[in-house]
């Protein structure tokens, strides 16, 4: 049983001080990030290529990179988690690796290696003297990480890619006080009835959370979302688009409205899902009729839905809101559980 009364009880919230602290402190990790990347970025200005034949993300850390620009570059950009790079990529072409955290991966490895080996343009964000930012040498752009979160670490990079033509305009300051408006609405100190992340927890208490955005941003933040709801409390949270829920809103049990929720000689029945739909604004009117559908669909079923929205600033600060609404959110559904 969730136990709610912890989410606004001080003694209870000081046992999760540390994770929280952690989040509130999203934007500052922003900031530092931009002021380590800057020098590095302004310096390598002239040497980058203001049009590649192609831009490559190398690497897991390089998805919000591939979400943000695949449909803005002007030019194909290829998202690579594999070891080296394809046959195709040589000197024409920008090669980024993305490295925040400094651990030592075969695959960002094998990508630096054969980037260098083939002559392509190469940037990689690392922390200085990790073994990434070794192998970075010659012509490559080293931007020393100043925060080991990949969000962080992408905002200065996506910023650079602007100014050379590749992708929408992207600055640090608007997404580091999207993040500290969060941190705030969202913090311990803000009780269940005006604080949106202590909100979603109630509403996932016991429940199955089954997490859809219908924007490239707002999807990539309902996968974060169910990554980190799984981390943090073990439920089988659920992402994914439209058209992969629908069966699973459509297999929900129905409602038995006249169980007796104390009856322990019944034992625990099946966990009803909750639809949980992320806004981040930018939705077209052929996504938000999907999404009409998808609600219709849970309606049916007797399924709640709840939404998030963040629909103010640019599409990265729009996305990091959501993000951290449901950082917040993870740990406040943790707490109530442990209160069990």
């Amino acid at each position: 049983m969730f136990d709610d009364s912890r989410l606004d009880d001080p003694a209870a919230l000081a046992g999760v001080d540390d994770e929280l602290r952690l989040i509130a402190g999203w934007g500052a990790q922003v900031r530092r990030a931009g002021a380590s990347a800057q020098v590095a970025l302004a310096a390598a200005a002239d040497r980058l290529s203001s049009r590649p034949r192609a831009v490559l993300a190398a690497g897991a850390d390089g998805r919000l990179l591939r979400t943000v620009l695949e449909r803005a570059c002007p030019v194909p950009f290829v998202a690579w988690p594999h070891a080296g790079l394809p046959g195709w990529a040589g000197p024409l072409d920008l090669v980024i690796v993305m490295d925040p955290a400094g651990r030592p991966s075969p695959e960002n490895e094998a990508a630096v290696l054969e980037a260098a080996r083939r002559g392509c343009e190469l940037l990689v964000v690392a922390p200085s003297g990790s073994s990434l930012a070794r192998m970075a040498t010659g012509e490559a752009v080293l931007v020393p990480s100043g925060s080991t979160d990949p969000l962080a670490s992408s905002v200065p990079v996506l910023a650079a890619l602007h100014t050379l033509g590749l992708g929408p305009d992207v600055s640090v300051e608007p997404v580091a006080a999207a993040l500290d408006a969060i941190a705030e609405v969202c913090g311990p100190a803000s009780t269940v009835d005006a604080n949106p992340a202590k909100e979603v927890a109630l509403v996932l208490a016991d429940r199955v959370p089954v997490l859809w955005g219908g924007t490239p941003l707002a999807g990539r933040a309902a996968r974060r979302w169910a990554e980190g709801l799984r981390a943090a409390t073990g439920v089988p949270a659920l992402a994914g688009s439209a058209e992969q829920l629908q069966p699973l809103l459509r297999a929900a049990p129905e409602a038995d409205l006249f169980a007796d929720p104390f009856d322990d000689a019944a034992g625990p029945g099946p966990q009803a899902p909750v639809l949980v739909v992320l806004d981040d604004g930018e939705a077209e009117d052929a996504v938000r009729a999907i999404g009409r559908e998808l609600r219709q669909v849970a309606d049916a079923r007797g399924v709640r839905v709840h939404t998030v929205t963040a629909d103010e600033g640019p599409d990265v600060a729009r996305f990091a809101s959501l993000l951290s609404v449901g950082r917040f959110a993870a740990v406040y559904l943790a707490l109530g559980q442990s209160g069990s």
